[in-house]
């Protein structure tokens, strides 16, 4: 039976947190005390453990294979606070579109530690990176070659992302690495752009990527991407992607990040030149642990089915609805397991559901509901459902908090509008 004192909730919240006069705290800040200097919904993030996360996979890949570097897939969490955390603790920036890229050069990553994706790339994307100076492109398709043969002037390096026909038991929109996948190319394909990249005048064939998808716990289908990478010869730099699964729910898989960099490395040894640099691009991963998103309960319905509704949902949390994500979630301040009910968004939608099925101790109205393991894709995909403001992004480290991203305000929502005078009426 779990200690009321030390929930088993709290496995799934940042690493450090604990229960302080019978309520959570988040790197030794009560949620309470969050909640009435930043309000709710809001996203609070451990910027401590989310550092040794960091410092966990940086210092775990460097030591198993010295010649590599970690980047993190930026999209995961698409903050200038969240870059600036990634730079100031030397981890390369993967971005996949201008937006991206604007905020990772606001939040001080060199340019040069910064590689691009994308399956679209317009003339328009490649000018900006090019503009920018970034170190690496990932190309993905034959036509991107002769984009860049036209557009660059001088050199850039690029590497050729692989698909390598590898699939994963993961939700089917996270699934990158199988036959029909819309990323990298297949075998055909992708020597042809090998070669002509070869041939190139201005474009240096630095290497191979691959990327099998994400909230993969399956460390076979890691191994046989990298075996894949094998059959197209040797390069100076080897980019593996990321995809490594995070605990979301007490029964998820408990894969480590140790776990992971020995199957990594072990595989790279068997098939890759063991000269080679190695790139891994972790995203969900690095950030996930470290968020929480706090909510208020509104109401709570009962008779039947029980329903409690918070002040947020959908529009700051689409993982539910766009993949199945299942999530735990406690009240603030009490943890028996006394009630099975579903936690619902405030959204015009039915669908609109967090938690179908969670143990709560008796929740009322203004009770605080904390869900963990928010890190990643919450904030990336927050929108305006029903003219909702986004959320608020709270750091919280060693007891001190600090807001790194306000609250959407009402006018923020009218600020892209072209006012139009109306047509007067004809006389």
């Amino acid at each position: 039976m779990e200690s009321i004192e030390q929930p088993a909730i709290l496995s799934l919240f940042p690493e450090g947190s604990s229960v302080v006069d019978g309520e959570i705290a988040i790197s030794g800040v009560q949620a309470s005390d969050l909640a009435a200097a930043y309000g709710t919904p809001a996203y609070i993030v451990d910027e401590s453990a989310l550092r040794q996360r960091i410092r966990h996979y940086r210092d775990g890949l460097s030591l198993r294979w010295p010649n590599s570097r970690v980047y993190f897939a930026s999209k995961a969490f698409p903050s200038t606070a969240v870059y600036r955390v990634m730079s100031e603790e030397g981890l390369g920036i993967d971005v996949a579109g201008g937006g991206e890229l604007v905020m990772a050069l606001a939040g001080g990553a060199d340019p040069r530690d910064i590689l691009v994706h994308g399956n679209a790339k317009t003339d328009g994307d490649l000018k900006m990176v090019l503009d920018a100076g970034v170190g690496l492109i990932i190309v993905d398709n034959l036509h991107e070659v002769d984009q860049l043969s036209a557009l660059v002037q001088g050199t850039q390096d690029v590497l050729v992302r692989i698909r390598p026909n590898v699939d994963t038991e993961t939700h089917e929109a996270m699934s990158t690495g199988h036959g029909n996948s819309k990323f990298g190319m297949g075998p055909e394909e992708a020597r042809l752009a090998i070669g002509r990249i070869q041939r190139s005048r201005n474009l240096r064939m630095r290497g191979l990527h691959v990327h099998i998808g994400s909230q993969v716990f399956d460390l076979d289908a890691f191994s046989e991407s990298i075996r894949a990478l094998s059959e197209f010869g040797e390069f100076e730099i080897y980019d593996l992607g990321g995809g490594l699964g995070e605990r979301h729910t007490y029964d998820d898989p408990d894969v480590s990040v140790d776990d992971y960099l020995d199957a990594v490395v072990l595989a790279a040894k068997d098939f890759l030149p063991p000269a080679s640099k190695i790139i891994l691009e972790p995203g969900r991963s690095l950030v996930a642990r470290a968020g929480v998103t706090m909510y208020r309960v509104v109401n709570v319905k009962r008779g039947g089915k029980t329903l409690v509704a918070v002040d947020g949902g959908m529009a700051d949390n689409l993982e539910v609805s766009l993949y199945g994500q299942r999530f735990e979630a406690t009240l603030s301040n009490r943890f028996r397991d006394e009630e099975l009910v579903s936690v619902v968004g405030r959204h015009c939608e039915s669908g609109d559901e967090l938690i179908d099925g969670v143990h709560l101790d008796s929740p009322s109205a203004g009770d605080l509901l904390l869900m963990p393991v928010t890190g990643a894709y919450c904030f990336t995909m927050a929108n305006n459902y029903n003219g909702s403001l986004r959320l608020p992004v709270v750091f919280v480290s060693d007891g001190v908090p600090r807001l790194v991203v306000r609250r959407e305000t009402y006018e923020d929502l009218l600020a892209r509008d072209v006012l139009v005078t109306p047509l007067q009426p004809s006389r």
